[in-house]
Formats: C-alpha cells, sequence, structure tokens
C-alpha cells in the first residue's frame, strides 16, 4: 500500500488579490520546472496544510496550493461577500494566468472536488486531467442526508449536539437555522454555532473517530471560517442552476482521462455520489476503497489518491 511522499517547503509563496475584496494566498513546491497540478482543498472554508503537498511526486510535479475565499490565510477572513462557486472557479483562472501555466491537472477532494468539477466543466481546455476524491455534487438528497435525515441514524450522540444550538421550531431547516446564527452580530452566537457545525462534520470523517481530527476541526479560527463558508454554499445550492448541475453537465468532460476515488463507507459523502457522476462521465476510472469512509488521509483513499498521482506523471 502506498504512502505519501516526504514533507516539503514551499520554494515559492505569495498573494493574489482577485478582487476589490478578497485575496488570496498561494504556494510552489515541488520541481519548478514539473508537471503543473492544481490541489484544490475541501469545506467550502476549509484550508491548505502542508500534508496536501505530499500526495504528489516533488520530482515530477509543480504543485499548486491555494486557499480559497474566506480561509486558510486568504483575506479577509470568513467572510462571504463576493464568494459563490463562480467566484472561485474565476479565481482558480486567475492564478494560472499569474503562474503563467497552459494547463494543468486538478486534484480536490470533497468540496475540492466539486470546485475541480465545476472548474473542468467551465474550463475543459485547461485540463489535462482530473483526479477527484470524496465525490460531494451539492444535491438536495447530498445535504439532507448529511443535515435531515441520514446520517444521524449512525451518530445519534453527536448529532443531538449538533442539534442543541436550535429550537425545536428551527430544526425543520437546520441549514437556514444555522445560516442565522453564523451571521449574528453577536460573536458568541457565532462561535457557539460554529463549533457545533464543525464538531459534526468532524465526527463522521474516519470510520474510526480521530480525537485529533475532531480537535483540530473545532479551533476557533478554522471552525468559524468553514462553518461560515460551507453554511453559505449549502443554503446557496453552490450557486448551480439546477439541483443535478455537474451530472447534467459530466458530458464536457468525456474527453479529460480522470480517476475518481470514493470510500465504501463514506458517512459525509455517500459513495452514490460517486456511482452517479460515473455513470455520466464513464471514461473516468472509479476506484472504491473497500474499508474507508471520507477522510484523504486513511490509509486506503491515501493509497489510491498516490497511486493516480502517480499514473499521470507520465504527461510531463
Amino acid at each position: 500500500m502506498r504512502d505519501r511522499y516526504p514533507p516539503i517547503d514551499p520554494y515559492e509563496t505569495g498573494f493574489l488579490k482577485v478582487s476589490d475584496i478578497h485575496t488570496l494566498y498561494w504556494e510552489l513546491s515541488g520541481n519548478s520546472q514539473g508537471l503543473p497540478i492544481l490541489f484544490l482543498h475541501g469545506g467550502p472554508g476549509g484550508s491548505t496544510d502542508p500534508s496536501h503537498r505530499t500526495f504528489f511526486d516533488p520530482d515530477v510535479y509543480r504543485i499548486v496550493l491555494f486557499d480559497q475565499r474566506g480561509c486558510g490565510k486568504s483575506t479577509p477572513h470568513a467572510c462571504l461577500e463576493e464568494n459563490t462557486t463562480w467566484d472561485l472557479v474565476n479565481d482558480i483562472e486567475k492564478l494560472r494566468e499569474a503562474l503563467e501555466i497552459d494547463k494543468w491537472i486538478v486534484f480536490g477532494g470533497s468540496w475540492g472536488s466539486t470546485l475541480a468539477l465545476a472548474y473542468a466543466i467551465g474550463h475543459p481546455s485547461r485540463v489535462k486531467a482530473l483526479i477527484v476524491r470524496g465525490i460531494f455534487l451539492c444535491r438536495q438528497e447530498e445535504l439532507d442526508w448529511f443535515f435531515k435525515s441520514g446520517a444521524h441514524h449512525l451518530f445519534p450522540d453527536f448529532f443531538e449536539q449538533f442539534l442543541a444550538p436550535i429550537p425545536l421550531s428551527e430544526r425543520s431547516d437546520l441549514i437556514r437555522a444555522y445560516y442565522k446564527r453564523l451571521t449574528d452580530s453577536d460573536p458568541e452566537v457565532r462561535k457557539k454555532a460554529a463549533k457545533a457545525w464543525s464538531e459534526w462534520e468532524a465526527c463522521a470523517l474516519k470510520i474510526r473517530f480521530d480525537p485529533s481530527l475532531f480537535k483540530s476541526f473545532a479551533e476557533e479560527h478554522h471552525a468559524d471560517a468553514l462553518a461560515r463558508v460551507e453554511c453559505h454554499y449549502f443554503l446557496h445550492k453552490a450557486f448551480f442552476k439546477t439541483d443535478n448541475w455537474i451530472v447534467e453537465q459530466a458530458h464536457v468532460l468525456q474527453n479529460i482521462p480522470g480517476v475518481i476515488i470514493h470510500g465504501r463507507y463514506d458517512i459525509v459523502c455517500p459513495l452514490s455520489n460517486a456511482w452517479d457522476l460515473h455513470k455520466a462521465w464513464p471514461q473516468a476510472r472509479l476506484e472504491i476503497v473497500p474499508e474507508a469512509g471520507h477522510a484523504a488521509s486513511e490509509p486506503g483513499i491515501t493509497d489510491a489518491l498516490v497511486r493516480a498521482t502517480d499514473q499521470f506523471r507520465g504527461f510531463l
């Protein structure tokens, strides 16, 4: 089973102003003359991490990481204004142009898979290949599964904690109820809601509960961005025109080589998401990891991701 490559440091970092409001942090690592590959982090509202550089052979790849609007080292923190899927797609193009990259491989997991697919559908001529993991399509059935009826059957203890900040009268629409609190002017209301939202997501990321991961998600600065930006995107259904937009547009991907990786027991994003995407994009190879949930750090998911990035080294 493959493990990640050794840790590396960036050889270049910078900030890119993409609007009057937003400035993005970006970094380059690996081979400065290598095959460009873009890493898209999850959330929305998550951030990049040094470990994200290690999915790629540093002798082959020019590894591009950036923090999306409102999170990580990008500014302003947790900002919802001018923060939509299409703003992020445009940001990716601005970053590609700023780095003078003609075409790149795009790699993304969870929300990063959503954004990778949306970008590839919008700019197919700029994508050499796609590696997507833990597929999230932001359909109503997926949101209902995790925030209404489905996942709570497996995690009733944690779901009860998730419900706690919300009065009974508002529990029929938890995303809207949380949005009200995550945008409240009272910082204590916002802080309490962000912690509860982030902990609910963290409890379900792995087959085996990971206390350190749970604690990192609950950290105040991280939770604030993750909860606010996620809730903002989910309330607006990722700003897609239709509920099943990615699957409906997947015909655009037919000439793009791809790998779809998904854990059999993914509770955050059920396997049916990857199955539906694969049926609409049969040219992509689907790998179902038998003993894994959602997190890229689970051994089976890591193995599949590293093998996938190794597979595309031939594009150099």
